[in-house]
């Protein structure tokens, strides 16, 4: 008998059953504005009434890095593509836009059905959760490029935006109040250092407890899944007015807040307004990592930064707490050149 796909590691049969699986869900998130069904082409959305003036279609694309490598090791599939969601959709509110929709590409070393099953299902409570459809995807089999049980996980996001409510940055200046939302985890962020440190510097494994006095496990903290921000900040933005946003993922805090200052102003952020984690001063004390490197790195606790005149200060709170978030004052802008001094 001659070579076959499935002699090469790739089953068809499999593929064909993780499309099933994965069909209940992919619809459980769908909008009204979705015009396809799972198995085609290409993914089918209705733009023509959202209800925006001058719709501006923003585009965003990521992955989950090496936390994918800590799913792989506990086995544990089910929260990681609420990760890949969180990644996308929050990048698309720093511009003002509404999450539409998502694809994801999912690249496996052996195609388990209930694997990719986990995977999407992480994948659509992040979409139901953000508001966005899940409208299209794909699955590769490496097989001889990735072991079995391993995986990789690359999302795609598109949102929409009316042209004149774009966040810019352009509006920032002296005066502007820095709100903060607290982020509990690493979310998807600095997990080669993290895992460099705890496992081949500290020796630990994944069934020890995250730090001394913890009730959960190290795995179970690193596999905590990102909180979305978007539909937090979509609601504040219908009742106030953002000047800016920041979406704190690699590069840390002052990395990303540069990225969204205009070079006439500086932020002085005040690093005893929130709690840092203690998932961050473990990595730190075990690893010794200088406190300008985690800073770099990791979140350190914070998932976004607004920047919010004033007079909005309140109005804004309060939509960010209605969603059930803890946001904190962090911090001004004054005159300066686009730099980030945290105190």
């Amino acid at each position: 008998m001659g070579e076959t796909y499935e002699a090469a590691g790739v089953s068809i049969e499999a593929g064909d059953d993780a499309v099933r699986r994965i069909g209940p869900l992919v619809k459980s998130t769908y909008r009204p504005e979705v015009l396809s069904s799972l198995g085609g082409f290409g993914g089918l959305f209705d733009v023509s009434n959202l209800g925006y003036d001058h719709p501006v279609l923003v585009s965003t694309t990521d992955g989950v890095g090496t936390k994918a490598v800590v799913a792989s090791q506990m086995a544990k599939f089910d929260t990681i593509g609420l990760d890949l969601v969180a990644m996308c959709v929050d990048d698309l509110v720093c511009q003002g836009a509404q999450p539409l929709f998502f694809l994801d590409y999912v690249a496996i070393g052996k195609l388990v059905p209930e694997q990719i099953e986990q995977l999407v299902g992480g994948i659509a409570e992040g979409c139901r959760q953000a508001g966005c459809a899940l409208i299209g995807g794909e699955m590769a089999e490496h097989p001889g490029v990735l072991e079995p049980g391993d995986f990789d996980l690359v999302g795609f996001a598109v949102g929409a935006v009316d042209r004149d409510r774009v966040i810019t940055g352009e509006m920032v200046g002296a005066g502007d109040v820095l709100i903060g939302l607290p982020s509990p985890n690493l979310r998807s962020n600095g997990f080669s250092l993290a895992r460099r440190v705890l496992f081949d510097v500290a020796g630990k494994s994944l069934d020890d407890p995250a730090y001394e006095g913890a009730d959960h496990s190290l795995g179970a903290e690193l596999l905590q899944p990102s909180v979305i921000y978007s539909p937090a900040i979509m609601a504040a933005l219908e009742v106030g007015s953002i000047h800016t946003v920041a979406h704190v993922t690699g590069g840390g805090l002052a990395g990303n807040l540069e990225r969204v200052l205009p070079d006439s102003a500086d932020a002085q952020v005040d690093s005893s307004t929130w709690e840092v984690p203690r998932i961050f001063t473990e990595i730190q004390n075990l690893g010794n990592v200088a406190p300008a490197e985690m800073r770099t790195v990791f979140n350190m606790g914070l998932g976004m930064v607004l920047a919010v005149p004033p007079a909005d200060v309140a109005a804004v709170m309060t939509a960010l707490e209605a969603h059930g978030h803890r946001p904190a004052q962090i911090g001004e802008v004054v005159p300066g050149a686009g730099n980030v001094h945290v105190n």
